[in-house]
Formats: C-alpha cells, sequence, structure tokens
C-alpha cells in the first residue's frame, strides 16, 4: 500500500450510514479509510438507536473510542459500564464487549481501528 500525500476533507453529507447485520439499531459510517489514503488507521462513527443493543462479540483488532452523544452501557469483559458524551474507551483485540442503549436518546461514538482484515466472532450469551 502506498503512503498517501494528498490530505483529504470529506464532508458529512458525504458519509453514507449503513445498518450492521448482527445488531438491529446500530449504524456505521466509515469516516477515513485506506481508501481515502489513510495507511495505518480507519475512523467510523456507529449510532446506536434507543433500546438497540450489539450481541457479545470479539474483533481481531483493537478498538480506540470515543462517546460522541447519548448514554449507554458498554459490555467490557465481565463489567458493564454506563458512558456518556466525552468517554472514551480502549478495547484490546480479543476482549468480549457488547452495547445496550436503553434510554430514550441516540448514543453515538467514533471508533478508531487498524486498517486491514478483522474477525469479528459472536459469542453465546451464555459463555
Amino acid at each position: 500500500m502506498s503512503e498517501q500525500t494528498t490530505p483529504v476533507v470529506k464532508r458529512a453529507a458525504e458519509i453514507e450510514y449503513a445498518s450492521v447485520d448482527a445488531a438491529e439499531g446500530l449504524r456505521k459510517g466509515v469516516l477515513v479509510d485506506e481508501t481515502d489514503g489513510a495507511p495505518h488507521f480507519a475512523i467510523r462513527r456507529f449510532t446506536l438507536a434507543p433500546g438497540a443493543s450489539v450481541p457479545k462479540h470479539t474483533n481481531e483488532v483493537e478498538h480506540e473510542q470515543y462517546v460522541l452523544e447519548g448514554e449507554y452501557v458498554v459490555g467490557l469483559g465481565d463489567e458493564e459500564r454506563v458512558v456518556s458524551a466525552g468517554d472514551s474507551l480502549f478495547i484490546p483485540a480479543g476482549v468480549v464487549h457488547w452495547y445496550r442503549n436503553g434510554g430514550d436518546e441516540e448514543g453515538a461514538f467514533l471508533c478508531a481501528v487498524p486498517n486491514g482484515d478483522d474477525a469479528i466472532e459472536l459469542v453465546d450469551a451464555d459463555d
């Protein structure tokens, strides 16, 4: 992969959001990634609708997240934490995590991940 030499500015109206198959009420927009010439990381914006939840899963890559709006629960390993706007998270590769928005307002967060392949594995609820 060649290194990008031209800066990129993408306007909010240019970002396409799509539903995430494994989680009803979760939508993802890719803000910047390797298709824009970013050589190392992708930044994505997720929205979590009121009442939505994301099942327990693991990823092969680390996640760095920043909560933009709302308040929701993030499960990390054996713990649940309530997060809200301004909070930051680091989720190491392989850590079981999940999300639940029990409130009546949408939650939104930025998620930075390394470029490249990432295998997502759902974890049985009983695990």
